[in-house]
């Protein structure tokens, strides 16, 4: 399985995030997946990029030009496919994906997974999609996604699609599991 991993570019304040990040490579290696992720080499993601390199694993890496320019492209990756725009990266990574992780990151990373979510609920793709919840990072956001059930603009399933999980052994078990069939976008609305 091509796993595509979201996170920071940077390595936030706890090295619980950093911990979390390179175990997570190391499980995805030990299990036979390979990595499609930013590209970057900073936080991290350079953390999950050299963990599942040092474990002998593949890693493809998605960056737009401009960022590469920066000098933020990793150095040593498998592959490395330079896009020309954030819109490209995002599609190009979807596409080479067949389940997607959302590591503790900030607006690129939630921009990513929401898009991902949302291409999920309107049928775009059926792959996995996985909250990695390190240290109750992702539990602001599934109580946002919860009152979004309550007050009737997200259907339950649709909010299932998010999985949650606690650690890297939870992370492959609900990649292995294909997410529930769609349903209707539209509360309210029939087909």
């Amino acid at each position: 399985m091509r796993v595509c991993v979201y996170c920071g570019s940077s390595p936030g304040f706890d090295p619980v995030h950093r911990t979390a990040a390179a175990g997570l490579g190391a499980a995805l290696v030990a299990a036979g997946h390979s990595l499609v992720y930013g590209g970057g080499h900073v936080g991290l993601m350079g953390t999950i990029a050299d963990a599942v390199l040092g474990a002998g694993g593949q890693v493809v890496g998605v960056i737009p030009q401009a960022l590469q320019a920066r000098e933020l492209a990793h150095g040593g990756l498998t592959e490395l496919v330079v896009t020309g725009s954030m819109h490209e990266r995002k599609a190009v990574m979807v596409e080479r994906a067949d389940g997607f992780v959302a590591l503790p990151g900030g607006y690129g990373t939630f921009d990513e997974l929401f898009e991902t979510l949302t291409w999920l609920q309107l049928g775009i793709h059926a792959k996995p999609v996985v909250l990695y919840d390190v240290d109750g990072f992702f539990e602001p956001l599934l109580a946002l996604a919860d009152r979004a059930v309550a007050a009737g603009f997200l259907t339950p399933a649709h909010r299932q699609a998010a999985v949650r999980a606690t650690s890297a052994a939870e992370v492959l078990l609900a990649l292995d599991r294909p997410p529930a069939a769609p349903q209707p976008k539209w509360l309210g609305v029939t087909p």
